[in-house]
């Protein structure tokens, strides 16, 4: 078994194996967990500029995403366009997107003036690219063409529950103290 740097290095290499490693270990998931919240503290140390509440909102974001875009990709990947080969489950999607964050550790990086949004941007390509690679393997497609499918539409609607939750939570405190003069 290798170890947590190596499986991270592994993911943000995009190596198939690696993927396969921690899909197949079921006991991976706290480690998939520690990816997304390293991922999450580097992003968040890049944007302490906009205060400490940044880097919470970042963990907690970050973690809602996992476990969202996971169980939509279970849903989407496994149960609505799944290939004949597709053998999967919750538990092996939540690890293989925890460790599709790996890239994500770099975006302390966008922390460097001027270049902070293109690295930002680059992270986050640099992230789908490792999803696309993980879901192919977790889910056993034969092609990259259905993972790229799946990712995009996970990557649309994981977006839209987290700004949702934004606006329910941190949006809505700003909009009403704005409202009343706070």
């Amino acid at each position: 078994m290798a170890s947590l740097s190596d499986r991270m290095i592994g993911a943000a290499m995009l190596n198939p194996a690696t993927y396969e490693e921690v899909e197949a270990d079921g006991t991976a998931t706290g480690q998939a967990a520690l990816v997304v919240i390293l991922a999450a503290v580097a992003s968040g140390i890049a944007g302490l500029r906009l205060g400490f509440g940044t880097v919470a909102w970042m963990i907690i974001a970050s973690l809602i995403g996992w476990v969202v875009w996971a169980l939509l990709t279970y849903t989407i990947g496994a149960r609505l366009m799944p290939e004949p080969t597709t053998r999967a489950d919750l538990g092996q999607l939540l690890r293989v997107v925890g460790f599709a964050s790996a890239p994500g550790v770099l975006a302390i990086l966008a922390i460097v003036p001027f270049f902070g949004g293109l690295i930002r941007f680059a992270v986050s390509v640099w992230q789908l690219a490792a999803m696309v690679v993980g879901v192919r393997q977790a889910l056993d497609y034969s092609t990259t063409g259905r993972a790229v499918v799946v990712c995009l539409i996970g990557f649309v609607l994981q977006w839209v529950v987290i700004w949702m939750l934004f606006m329910m939570t941190v949006g809505t405190t700003a909009l009403v103290g704005g409202a009343f003069g706070r």
